[in-house]
This record gives C-alpha cells, structure tokens and sequence, in this order.
C-alpha cells in the first residue's frame, strides 16, 4: 500500500520542519564536487562559490578508506564557517550499506543541519532507502532544532535501482533531484566499458552496405541515451529535477560538453563537474542559448495567455510551442537573476 495523500507531508517526526509541497526554485546547472578531507581544496571554497550554482563536499567514492573521518570533519568546519550566499550547499554521505553512513548522516545534521540544503544517496535501490533516510533526517532535524527540511537526491546507479525509479522519485516530499552514476551503473548492468560517462567508439550502428568491398562508416550512439530519458520522465512526472552526472575524461572538453549538451537537451537541468574547467561548459550548457531565448520570448510575447496561433518569422506558434517557450524563458530569468552579462543579453 501507498502512503495516503493526507499523511504524505506530515512530518516524520515531532518537532521536525513541515516537508516542502514543492521543492526550491534554484539554478542549479553545476554541482560541483569537493575533496573535504584536503585542507588546500577546502581553503579554495569561499572563492568557488561565487562561481558556482552547487557546492558540494564528497564523502563516498574518491575518498580513501583511511580518510572518510578527516572528511567528515572537514565537510562540517566547510559548512559552518563559509558563507554560501546564494550558492546551494550539499554533500555526499556514504552509502546505506557503508560503515561511515550513519555517522555522516547524524555528525553533520547536528553540526551544520541548518546549512545543508541537500543530502545526495548514493547506489539507490528502491524507496525503502528513501523512506529509511527521510524518517532519519526527521528525527535528526526535530532533536537538533534544524529548521527547514534537508532534501534528498538519489543518485542512479545499479540496475534495479533504474527499474525502479519512478517510485524513487515518488518516495517522499524530500526528494530534491536525481543524478545518473554512469560508472556504478555500467559495474552494475554488466556493460562493457571502463569509461566514466561518455560515449563509446564501439557503441553504435553500421550504416548499410553500398557495393562489395566498399568502405561503411559506424555511426557512434550514446550508451546512456534510454537511462536519462527514463530518469527524466520519472523526475519531471514528480516535480523533482533530473541531472547528469561525472564525466571522468578531463582531457576532453569537446566530449564533455556534447554529453552535457545532450542531457540538457533531454531535460536535465544540470550536471556535475569534478575538475574547475567543467563549471564554464555546464554554465555554457545549462543556460539557454541567447538567440534561443530571444525568441521564446517572441513566442510568449505575441501569445501571452499561451492560447490561439501565430505566426513568426514564418514559422506557426501555438499552445504546445508557447509551452516550449516558457521552459525556456523560466530557465533565462532564473540565469539572468545570477548572471548580469547573459542577463543583458537576454534582454531580460
């Protein structure tokens, strides 16, 4: 049986904060990973949030057994002493079945729960992990007096946690967001490729033969193309927000923002970057292209109640494109309110 409607926004626990009916409205279009344990990355902190939309301080995968602790601590002296602004806040904890969840969970709600803004979860299986860390945040936030509800964003990694994901994303009013794991993912699924991400030279279709002996070209297909629309249908049909996650080759700026390009296009509205240089390309991403928004806004300039037809520049405008349009024009306000230059250029 479901959760009825009426108890699905009770708080889990005495004392803790009403859940959100709808999540934040945030720009988001780059979560930007830190190693907390390193004194020297956590001293650049102040300085990159004002470049980026998310801050988030690492504790699982890439973090060496021997340093998840230093970690931990450095992720709260991080929360507790910075000011984020307008930068959102989060961290990734260990996951469910790791010796260091529960105290990532418990340490940082006491210490920094009213800064935190999300909790990502790795290897989500289903929504009994949802449900198991939403009823633990409550408790947490009601015994330490935090005040408004810390999220959680799944992220995407295992087989079965891609079959269910939908429920995932309808397992509590918590739930921020997704992100695709593509490397956990593919370990999980079987695949065949070491790559983090991306496509793969052997991945993709033959075009057909012409005459004997002659030359035929392989057409390169995205591996990940079915998983992230899947998770962006489970996603957008909750309300939550969809986003694609690490591109491990760093050495390929040109790869990275066309695997960006393509789950903007999809309906991500971010992902993440793991070294400084992949904040500019989910920025260059993640924001509508000037020419683009200059004409959504055309669009719900000639059709301000979004209903009847018209045309412009020769091309028909009607209910559905005005809706396309405001996708997009919504995205450029929320960029041009942090973006005084793509601000101008919008027109906005």
């Amino acid at each position: 049986m479901t959760k009825p409607a009426k108890k699905f926004f009770e708080p889990l626990a005495i004392g803790a904060p009403e859940p959100y009916r709808e999540i934040p409205v945030k720009l988001e279009r780059m979560v930007h990973f830190f190693p907390p344990h390193m004194e020297k990355m956590r001293a650049k902190v102040p300085d990159m949030v004002k470049k980026v939309d998310v801050i988030l301080g690492n504790l699982e995968d890439a973090i060496p057994m021997d340093a998840k602790e230093e970690a931990r601590a450095g992720f709260i002296e991080v929360a507790t002493s910075t000011d984020f602004g307008s930068t959102s806040l989060w961290t990734r904890v260990n996951c469910l079945n790791s010796p260091w969840f529960l105290d990532d969970v418990t340490e940082i709600v006491a210490a920094a729960g009213d800064k935190l803004d999300v909790l990502m979860l790795p290897k989500v299986e289903g929504p009994w992990d949802i449900h198991y860390v939403d009823q633990l945040l409550a408790q947490l936030e009601a015994k330490h007096g935090v005040k408004k509800p810390i999220m959680i964003h799944a992220i995407l990694e295992t087989a079965l946690g891609v079959e269910q994901v939908s429920e995932i994303a309808a397992a509590s009013p918590r739930m921020h967001g997704m992100s695709l794991g593509p490397a956990d993912l593919a370990a999980s699924r079987g695949m065949k490729t070491t790559r983090v991400g991306g496509g793969h030279p052997f991945y993709g279709v033959l075009e057909d033969a012409t005459e004997e002996g002659a030359a035929r070209t392989l057409y390169q297909q995205d591996l990940w193309h079915f998983t992230v629309a899947k998770m962006v249908d489970a996603c957008q049909s909750n309300g939550i927000k969809a986003f694609y996650g690490p591109f491990g080759d760093f050495s390929d700026n040109e790869a990275c923002e066309a695997q960006f390009r393509n789950a903007f296009l999809l309906g991500c509205v971010g992902a993440w970057s793991l070294h400084p240089k992949q904040i500019d390309i989910a920025k260059k991403v993640f924001s509508p292209d000037v020419e683009e928004a200059k004409f959504a806004i055309r669009i719900i300039e000639a059709m301000p109640d979004g209903t009847g037809a018209v045309m412009i520049d020769g091309k028909m405008q009607d209910d559905a494109t005005w809706k396309q349009a405001k996708v997009i024009v919504d995205l450029a306000k929320q960029v041009a309110a942090k973006d005084p230059d793509l601000a101008e250029a919008y027109g906005l």
